[in-house]
């Protein structure tokens, strides 16, 4: 008699409760976690559904960046999850870190902090050591050409202002805005990032060229030395 029960599966649902009717009708940010990892899941299996399957994954795993750092030995213990199914979400993962990776394209305008944060806060918040980049900018505070200045150690990242002035001269930049990381996570300026932007912002006014901002990245989070009136 068991075995002559009908399976229920996500078809059962009513129409609103389904993961991929959802996104249809509200969009995918209104959908949780598990939800959009059971669309990419697809099926279940017998007595277990994709969201269920999903819900197991992040249980097993805690976050999507886990899962996404997941190789498929581990990943494939969690029941339902085969060579198919790791390999559309890896894609998935992928496809979102790179599109959070994109660099601001020149010709972009700059307005505010959160048009550059937008572009560097995935691509920066993990690293390993701080990089420091600079933004040249032109009269209209248009995107020139994006420079990586100097990759540093751990905890700190050696910037020449010598070096900063050669691009700025050899673009004809009118304006800059500089930025790095933070690889402990906390963004507030240490006293090197204090006296290294006030050394900045002196040789940038010797040439004529504005400061729009010094902005460090974070865990989730950032430092605008404009938004918090230092420059």
């Amino acid at each position: 008699m068991e075995e002559n029960r009908k399976k229920y599966t996500i078809k059962d649902w009513p129409e609103n409760e389904r993961p991929r009717e959802r996104l249809l009708n509200y969009g995918p940010e209104y959908l949780s976690d598990a939800e959009l990892l059971a669309i990419l899941i697809n099926k279940g299996y017998a007595g277990k559904t994709s969201v269920e399957i999903a819900r197991s994954l992040l249980t097993q795993f805690g976050t999507l960046r886990n899962i996404m750092s997941a190789s498929y030995t581990e990943m494939k213990k969690v029941k339902g999850i085969g060579k198919a199914k790791y390999a559309q979400i890896k894609a998935a993962l992928e496809m979102g870190v790179r599109l959070s990776q994109e660099k601001i394209l020149p010709g972009r305008k700059i307005q505010k902090a959160e048009d550059v944060i937008d572009y560097y806060s995935v691509e920066m918040k993990d690293k390993k050591k701080e990089l420091f980049h600079m933004l040249l900018l032109d009269v209209r505070y248009r995107i020139i050409r994006d420079i990586l200045i100097s990759m540093g150690s751990l905890s700190e990242t050696t910037v020449h202002p010598r070096e900063v002035i050669k691009e700025v001269v050899k673009e004809s930049a009118a304006a800059v805005i500089f930025l790095h990381n933070h690889p402990s996570g906390n963004p507030q300026p240490s006293q090197q990032d204090l006296v290294l932007t006030k050394r900045l912002c002196e040789s940038c006014n010797m040439l004529g060229v504005k400061v729009l901002d010094h902005i460090i990245v974070g865990d989730n989070c950032f430092y605008s030395f404009a938004q918090m009136g230092q420059i």
